[in-house]
């Protein structure tokens, strides 16, 4: 039987408004991540005030969140990617240390 082991990765979560939510995925697609969660209706407080989980018109003016986990060596790349949308819209990115098992579902190679 094989034992499950540990594989260090990077979880990035991208916090945008609605309105970016495509271009985030497309730009992870393209990134060919293994994949993502979307998870919308954000509320909280941050350095533009308080934000409200309340469309009031659609999805588009709520924040959303996007979780993913890569492989190290993807990550500068998606960083350049969604530069343009830091520098003139609201929104953060937190990176942080993880680890897996079953590496090759988050774009590692098969061990």
């Amino acid at each position: 039987m094989n034992e499950l082991k540990l594989h260090p990765m990077k979880e990035m979560r991208i916090i945008i408004q609605g309105e970016h939510l495509s271009y985030v995925t497309e730009l992870l697609d393209g990134a060919e991540v293994g994949g993502y969660t979307i998870i919308g209706h954000l509320s909280g407080k941050g350095h533009h005030g308080f934000h409200s989980a309340h469309a009031m018109f659609n999805e588009m003016e709520s924040l959303q969140m996007v979780m993913t986990v890569v492989p190290e060596k993807k990550v500068d790349s998606i960083m350049a990617g969604l530069s343009p949308i830091f520098h003139r819209y609201t929104g953060i990115m937190l990176v942080s240390d993880v680890s897996v098992t079953r590496f090759e579902y988050f774009g590692g190679e098969s061990k």
